[in-house]
């Protein structure tokens, strides 16, 4: 790529709800303003659909974009989002928009990027097309279409082929976006999506992804510095996480991404980015608790921490939650218990929640408390007054972050005392 061009223009992709935690890592990288405003989930679809059970998680896979944030940057910049955003799914690299309303204006519009900057003659690419209230509705014809264009811009066919998401090294992804006749062509800078950070290999039941367990810390307040306990930790993801940002540990340390594979792509400058991230790394300043009551679990947060790098970081101890020992002072729970889908299974877990919310008030006064859960319902039963913060989709289920601070118990005395 050539020196002196115009700054990229990319958009980091969120899941609805984490839009605003997206926004704010940028604006701590220096990629985009205070002001800056996410773009929050799919326009024109009501918050109750996006998050429903029966829709596929966004951007599971890398088809339709959801919300995220816009910003610009250079190439550097597109490198540095990719190594450290912890709460995006993936940066997009938008090449072009215009007005299409027939494949042969299509083709010839799209054959006017320049794709030689991130591709190579004979370049085998996937193209996912998403077509809205356009004339161009057939998905597979604008794919064809769009990978023709690519040829004829090269100088040699483009294969186009389905995604393998279990190869080593995917194909290069071109996102096509047809809304109205306005086309929107991305390149997807980052490959595999970025909550797989190479270091989960191990999961127990109901696994939290990576980016929820970092946009659950970010969202709690937590300093990296203070206590933190994990008492439903399965297999270490939100431990691991708070392990990786209290010691700045960039979660993109230990993977490729697919700008790697573009022509312009300087292996100096990665280098050279990722030896001053290693110079910023530290000890953990608090202690970092994880437990469980599964020895298997256990077992597979332990291999976890190690791949990630930070098992020297973390407490580990197999126990129910009720016999976890908090650290004197004040700290933050951040932890993500079982809850059921039916009401049945809610009725289930009610002495659950009710038992979290006797041991914290007994074990962890003072405390910040944030709980994600799928009920008010049983939320309720901790009778802790938690108010409800991020609604993110975990698993196809809509679920809520419940956050505040556990209160003293009656007779505590002084300014600790619970009112009220």
């Amino acid at each position: 790529m050539s020196e002196g061009r115009s700054p990229l223009r990319l958009f980091a992709v969120a899941a609805p709800g984490l839009e605003p935690l997206v926004q704010g890592e940028l604006a701590r990288l220096g990629l985009v303003s205070g002001e800056a405003v996410p773009r929050l989930a799919e326009a024109g679809l009501p918050v109750e659909e996006q998050r429903s059970p029966g829709n596929r998680p966004p951007d599971e896979e890398g088809g339709e974009e959801t919300g995220g944030v816009e910003f610009d940057a250079d190439l550097a910049g597109l490198y540095r989002a990719n190594l450290w955003l912890r709460t995006a799914s993936r940066v997009l690299l938008r090449l072009g928009d215009f007005y299409a309303a027939a494949f042969s204006e299509l083709r010839k519009k799209a054959s006017r990027l320049p794709w030689e900057d991130y591709l190579r003659p004979g370049q085998p690419v996937v193209v996912r097309a998403t077509c809205h209230r356009s004339k161009l509705y057939h998905s597979a014809g604008v794919a064809e279409r769009v990978a023709g264009a690519i040829g004829d811009r090269l100088g040699q066919p483009t294969p186009l082929v389905k995604a393998d998401p279990a190869a080593p090294a995917p194909p290069q992804q071109v996102l096509v976006r047809l809304v109205h006749d306005h086309a929107v062509i991305s390149l997807d800078t980052s490959g595999e999506l970025l909550h797989r950070r190479g270091y989960r290999q191990a999961m127990a039941k109901a696994p939290l992804r990576e980016t929820l367990a970092a946009g659950l810390l970010l969202a709690s307040g937590w300093d990296g510095a203070a206590p933190l306990l994990d008492p439903f930790c399965g297999s270490g993801t939100i431990p691991i996480e708070a392990a990786l940002i209290a010691r700045h540990i960039p979660p993109g340390k230990r993977r490729r991404f697919a700008f790697m594979d573009w022509p312009g792509y300087s292996p100096a400058v990665w280098q050279a980015m990722l030896d001053q991230a290693a110079a910023q790394e530290c000890a953990a300043p608090g202690p970092i608790l994880a437990s469980d009551r599964d020895a298997g679990a256990m077992d597979m947060a332990r291999s976890n921490a190690e791949r990630a790098g930070v098992a020297d970081s973390l407490a580990f101890a197999c126990q129910a939650f009720s016999a976890m020992t908090p650290p004197p002072g004040p700290g933050w729970l951040v932890t993500n218990p079982p809850y059921g889908v039916r009401v049945s299974a809610g009725r289930d877990l009610r002495n659950l929640y009710s038992q979290l919310g006797n041991v914290l008030l007994r074990l962890a006064p003072g405390w910040q408390a944030g709980i994600l859960c799928s009920s008010d319902y049983l939320i309720g039963h901790t009778y802790l007054h938690l108010k409800p913060g991020l609604r993110l989709v975990n698993g196809g289920i809509p679920v809520t972050f419940y956050m505040g601070r556990v209160p003293y118990p009656p007779g505590a005395g002084g300014r600790n005392a619970r009112r009220g």
